[in-house]
């Protein structure tokens, strides 16, 4: 079954680096790979494209990652088809915690282990190795 994936991240480097670590997925299982540069526009894909697990950074433009995050889990029409995975520098524990009281079903930290990444988005999406 496949899935989408959504990337949402304000630095170019750091969405093309997640979208190399999921490439796999799109050409072994047909997973569609998503980005947005900010948290408008993410949210707007989410909306519109219903991704199955979101990458999000917190640190960004327009809406930050846990507002972003707030706003799902607030909207009825969105609750419970999203595993949303906050991506982010911002390490310290009060940081997680707050992403995963807003929803998040993980916390991860940059810099971050691509191989992580990937049995992530494998195990959020169902997808067996």
């Amino acid at each position: 079954m496949p899935g989408k994936i959504l990337i949402v991240d304000d630095e170019i480097h750091i969405r093309m680096l997640l979208e190399q670590t999921l490439e796999d997925l799109e050409e072994e299982h047909g997973v569609t790979i998503l980005t947005a540069s900010n948290g408008e526009e993410g949210l707007d894909l989410i909306r519109r494209e219903r991704p199955d697990v979101v990458f999000l950074d917190i640190m960004m433009p327009k809406f930050s990652g846990y507002e972003v995050c707030r706003k799902v889990m607030d909207d009825p029409a969105l609750q419970g088809g999203h595993n949303i995975v906050l991506l982010t520098a911002k390490g310290q524990e009060v940081d997680r915690r707050q992403g995963l009281e807003l929803g998040a079903k993980k916390y991860m930290t940059k810099p971050f282990d691509p191989d992580e990444v990937l049995d992530t988005a494998r195990e959020l999406l169902g997808i067996n190795r």
